[in-house]
């Protein structure tokens, strides 16, 4: 098959030599590079370094240290995989001249006004750019919307490094689908869409990431379908979370209890098991803004994205606002009241604070007065000072509470059991006074004991 694309390769009179990196990266001559050491990046060099030779290269030189003295502050391969890689970590952008093969794997916020902020990706493909040689391949793993590969990040590759993306290089685009904090859905399980900007060059891609990928590939027919299915399938999330969330809400007003109708609904061959929560991270948080952003450019208004990403955007308020309500009845002074919030990054059992949407109950509760006590035993403490200004709470400062708001359904949570929960509060307050907002319904049990004033979405 290959020899056959070498051929079918010379008889279309194509300009570029078609290199075969892949034989050449099995046999360890030539260098795979991953740029971005991240959630997505990481456990994609350590993979790979098990298979090829791989150079690991982030801007942070704090990363690379920890990653150098063994440590892993993502919690997704763990520390003594770090400390058994092979993989090369470096700050020192040079040495990606080693490599042949680039992987780019920064992050793709967003701006305040919502539109993508395309700057980590245009700087990660500057720094490919002076390093390029000919016959490389770069391929994209960060989410961009539809035409970024080709048309801004493309251009980028040419003009700092000279070379022509056909002729000299070839672009790929493979979009992540790594869950973090997920440990039974990894990397390696997880069916990996590729595409390349020619057959020759996917099939390229596809040969070097079936290496790692156990689940297989799926090559999709260009970049920008490639681009698209990875907005779409975090949009798709995202608007079936609205749709749960703006349940909640009317339920609320309602006095009828979502986890009730979820689990009657439920008994239904075809219901789709989605729940009420927060929506926060660097993918369903953010990538249907991306969407939203292209279609606007072409003149479409995006009504059922871009109204359920206002929704997933307002649930923070929306718990900090019930909780207001409930002390309110509760004759608390809300002033003086003690709030301890239960976790704070973004999902569960993953100390990936960015983009968490607990914030939203704290910036939320502070109009109110309140400077809500924080605890989470996956975040770093720094992290959340340097990102949100806040102090993490020990366990044994969680005392004497008016209010008790888990957002965060962190598994030590679940096992500390609603005894110790309920011991949070003040010894001498009333039942009704102990205020417990469940925000993922992970104590439904509460509500019918009478030791606290339950509410859920």
């Amino acid at each position: 098959m290959r020899v056959s694309a070498q051929v079918a390769n010379a008889s279309s009179g194509k300009e570029y030599l078609l290199m075969l990196l892949y034989d050449d990266i099995v046999q360890r001559k030539k260098k795979i590079a991953v740029i971005g050491l991240g959630y997505v990046g990481m456990p994609l060099a350590v993979s790979f370094a098990k298979h090829a030779e791989v150079i690991g290269f982030d801007i942070s030189a704090d990363k690379i240290e920890q990653y150098r003295s063994g440590k892993d502050p993502t919690d997704e391969v763990g520390d003594e995989t770090i400390s058994s890689t092979t993989v090369r970590f470096t700050s020192n952008e040079s040495d990606l001249s080693d490599a042949s093969f680039f992987i780019i794997a920064v992050p793709t916020p967003i701006n305040p006004d919502k539109t993508p902020d395309l700057l980590p990706v245009i700087r990660a493909s500057e720094v490919v750019g002076r390093y390029l040689s000919p016959g490389s391949i770069v391929v994209y793993e960060s989410t961009v919307y539809p035409g970024v590969t080709e048309d801004v990040c493309r251009p980028i590759l040419e003009q700092v490094s000279g070379l022509v993306c056909g002729k000299d290089f070839r672009i790929g685009y493979s979009p992540e689908r790594i869950n973090p904090g997920d440990k039974v859905h990894r990397l390696e399980n997880i069916r990996k869409i590729v595409s390349g900007m020619d057959e020759d060059t996917l099939e390229e891609i596809a040969n070097v990431y079936e290496m790692v990928i156990e689940a297989g590939v799926h090559r999709a027919p260009n970049i920008k379908v490639a681009e698209a299915a990875k907005v779409v399938e975090n949009s798709q999330r995202d608007i079936n979370i609205a749709f749960m969330n703006e349940l909640a809400m009317v339920f609320d007003r309602m006095q009828i209890s979502t986890a009730d109708v979820l689990a009657a609904m439920q008994t239904k061959w075809n219901a789709l098991p989605f729940r009420p929560g927060l929506v926060g991270g660097h993918c369903i948080g953010v990538d249907p803004y991306y969407f939203v952003y292209q279609a606007e450019k072409l003149g479409y208004h995006s009504a059922v994205i871009a109204a359920g990403r206002k929704i997933n955007d307002g649930m923070g308020t929306f718990v900090a606002d019930a909780a207001i309500r409930q002390m309110v009845l509760a004759d608390k002074q809300v002033r003086q009241a003690r709030v301890g919030i239960l976790g704070l990054t973004f999902k569960e059992n993953c100390p990936d604070i960015r983009n968490t949407k607990v914030i939203d109950i704290v910036y939320r509760l502070r109009e109110y007065g309140i400077e809500p006590l924080l605890h989470d035993p996956y975040a770093d403490v720094e992290e959340a000072e340097r990102l949100y200004h806040i102090r993490l709470s020990t366990w044994e400062e969680l005392v004497d509470l008016d209010c008790l708001i888990l957002a965060v359904a962190h598994d030590q949570y679940l096992e500390v059991g609603a005894d110790k929960l309920i011991a949070l509060f003040r010894k001498e307050m009333p039942v009704l006074a102990r205020i417990f907002l469940d925000v993922k319904s992970a104590y439904l049990s509460l509500r019918d004991t009478g030791s606290c004033l339950y509410w859920s979405l």
